[in-house]
């Protein structure tokens, strides 16, 4: 593990704080999608609000001062937004410029992009967070350290949807696609590798997985966000992570970009992947990298995270034979399962 230095850490302080003002004029910009004209209907003008590019809409009204100011404001105000991202994104190529150059750059570009797209949409952070090997750059981002490229490198991304949200709510966040729309937004290239699975992949062989934790038997219904999405996959243990409080960072893509993450807490991380790494009918090719990211990630909360103590009743949503059996392995000899 390696610690940034000075210049390094106020750069990266910078580019998280340009990123949270570009993600609002994002979503403004969103927000004007679609846009706003007049159409004639039996010898009368009226102004329609459109959606999407299907050119479908609802109409606002007969033509008077009304819509008239309506239409006014509403072309005024896209034009604002759009000046201010034109402003955000030279910011935002002055400091990509400047992580590059510090050498600062971290998070796969696809993933990046997929990430930013969730983000804009508000569903990263609330139906969506980061799980595997890729969380790691959301512990290592607030640290400001960089963990040992052997342990990050990994040619693909975990999005957890937490099921317990309402399904029609995210899927309105998304167009007709769903998640598959949204990656082919990002890379034109990505496929599922099999009608109605859990998995896409690009060109460069890189992949997504969309998964859930186990649900209740009674609940038969498929997890996907549209008709020919990606269905998710139910990974076992799971809802153990879904518990965990949320850990939010912004770290740097390989474009120099500033990318957001969302992942579960760096300790319930810590004990799941130490857990893991145990486990008998475990990829024995993947259990000691298991142990090294949950021990890289355990040291990294007890140097720079403090005020996260590695205690029961912290981790409460962990079954306690699991977590007694675990956590003498990650902390410190001083700290006690009990936190005394």
């Amino acid at each position: 593990m390696r610690v940034l230095d000075n210049e390094q850490r106020r750069i990266l302080i910078d580019i998280g704080q340009l990123y949270e003002n570009e993600l609002e004029i994002r979503r403004r910009i969103r927000d004007y999608r679609g846009g706003m004209t007049w159409k004639k209907a039996k010898d009368r003008e009226y102004l329609f609000r459109l959606s999407g590019r299907t050119g479908h809409g609802k109409s606002l009204g007969a033509r008077s001062a009304g819509t008239e100011k309506l239409y006014k404001q509403f072309h005024q105000g896209k034009a604002a937004v759009q000046e201010r991202l034109v402003k955000a994104k030279e910011r935002g190529a002055h400091y990509a410029r400047l992580a590059r150059a510090f050498q600062l750059e971290r998070v796969p570009t696809v993933v990046a992009k997929v990430l930013r797209e969730l983000a804009v949409r508000r569903l990263l952070g609330r139906e969506f967070i980061v799980l595997g090997t890729s969380a790691l750059y959301a512990y290592e981002a607030r640290a400001g350290v960089r963990i040992d490229p052997a342990l990050t490198a990994s040619g693909d991304v975990d999005l957890f949807y937490d099921a317990r949200r309402r399904l029609a709510l995210a899927a309105a966040k998304f167009d007709a696609g769903g998640l598959l729309g949204l990656l082919r937004q990002v890379d034109r290239s990505f496929e599922p590798i099999r009608a109605h699975g859990f998995r896409a992949v690009n060109s460069d062989e890189f992949m997504v997985d969309l998964i859930v934790a186990p649900r209740d038997m009674r609940d038969a219904s498929t997890v996907r966000f549209g008709e020919s999405d990606l269905v998710a996959s139910e990974v076992p243990s799971l809802e153990w992570l879904a518990s965990a409080p949320k850990f939010d960072a912004v770290s740097v893509a390989l474009d120099g970009r500033a990318v957001p993450l969302t992942a579960p807490d760096p300790r319930a991380f810590s004990v799941h992947k130490a857990w893991l790494s145990t486990c008998l009918d475990r990829d024995p090719l993947k259990r000691p990298r298991d142990r090294g990211q949950a021990e890289i990630v355990a040291r990294i909360v007890q140097e720079y995270f403090p005020h996260l103590p590695f205690t029961e009743e912290y981790l409460r949503f962990f079954p306690k034979k699991l977590l007694r059996a675990n956590l003498g392995r990650l902390v410190k000899a001083e700290v006690s399962a009990r936190g005394e």
